[in-house]
């Protein structure tokens, strides 16, 4: 990975700014909640939340915009801290989900129940996940060669993102009537996100980042390089699945709710090292509300620019993370 100059704070430093963050964080969830197709004031929707008195216009916004508010937080948080530890394991500045193809063989496998196998549909998540397992094996066959080259691990993932992306347009064809809903899904949409939805993902959130809070200190071991790691007593080979595990774990029950949303594992992990360091216990709980605020301002963002209508967030993202990509892919040959 290209070299990231440190910052020496504090960890008291360190925590004020997570904190700031979750503050920042939540004022904006409020703001979210508050503009859209139906604008309420901000005292209508806080007595709306905390006081019972709840007006039409809340009755429609809690039923349909919070569940899509607070899902696009998870998503954004997993997401951001998938794209960290995939940097961390992969020793490459450009791993992020949706580049080398975990969004795409989750996505693959949440198309599948819902054009082909519907009877599956209530297991969509766990099919996604099996999918995106299944990419991040061939990605890692492909691109190790006697270690983990930056250039081949990008280029294994762009022919395997490409394959995928293939199928997903040919199994898509067989649903003529549903392809415009799901080609919206797959460009990255959270428009039909449902309480139920948010619950669920909600759910498989917490064992995810309970996941990631057992593989953190290995992962700051991992950023030693392997030969350092091993003679530190580490077990290379078993912790990398470990951490692969659960990044693809966090990116598929992501990619099941939300579509393939890419970037945001790219983007905030590097915003997140430049600010607060690169130790993995202050660096993930940050990554990951930092990654909520993203891709809820993103998703704000493209259901208000050209009000009544929307763009899906995933290509906002891709407006956003294009050019980053570009920058870190430039920074990376010096």
């Amino acid at each position: 990975m290209s070299k990231i100059k440190t910052p020496t704070l504090s960890s008291s430093k360190k925590i004020c700014m997570i904190l700031t963050t979750v503050f920042v964080l939540c004022f904006t969830i409020l703001i979210s909640l508050r503009i859209g197709s139906i604008d309420v004031s901000f005292k209508e929707l806080i007595d709306g939340m905390f006081l019972s008195k709840q007006s039409n216009n809340f009755l429609i916004i809690r039923d349909l915009r919070m569940p899509r508010v607070l899902s696009a937080v998870l998503i954004g948080g997993n997401l951001a801290v998938a794209g960290a530890l995939l940097q961390t394991t992969m020793k490459n500045p450009l791993a992020d989900p949706g580049i080398i193809g975990i969004s795409s063989g989750a996505s693959l496998g949440a198309i599948a129940v819902m054009v082909i196998f519907t009877d599956l549909i209530k297991y969509k998540i766990i099919i996604a996940f099996i999918g995106g397992i299944i990419a991040a094996c061939l990605v890692y066959l492909i691109g190790e060669d006697k270690g983990f080259s930056p250039v081949r691990i990008i280029l294994a993932g762009v022919c395997v993102n490409s394959i995928l992306n293939a199928l997903s347009s040919m199994v898509t064809v067989f649903n003529s009537a549903g392809v415009s809903s799901i080609q919206t899904w797959l460009l990255g949409s959270l428009v039909n996100v449902t309480w139920n939805d948010f619950k669920i993902l909600a759910l498989y959130t917490i064992v995810g980042i309970a996941l990631c809070l057992l593989v953190i200190k290995s992962c700051d071991l991992m950023g030693l390089g392997d030969k350092t790691a091993q003679s530190l007593g580490l077990n290379v080979n078993r912790v990398r699945v470990m951490i692969t595990f659960v990044a693809v774990f966090l990116t598929s029950i992501s990619t099941g709710v939300g579509g393939v949303i890419s970037f945001v594992g790219l983007v905030i992990p590097h915003i997140c090292r430049f600010l607060i360091g690169s130790s993995h216990k202050f660096l993930i709980p940050f990554s990951y509300f930092m990654g909520g605020f993203l891709l809820l301002v993103a998703d704000t963002v493209s259901r208000n620019i050209f009000r009544p209508y929307e763009i899906p967030v995933g290509l906002t993202m891709c407006l956003v993370g294009g050019p980053f990509f570009i920058y870190i892919l430039r920074r990376s040959k010096r």
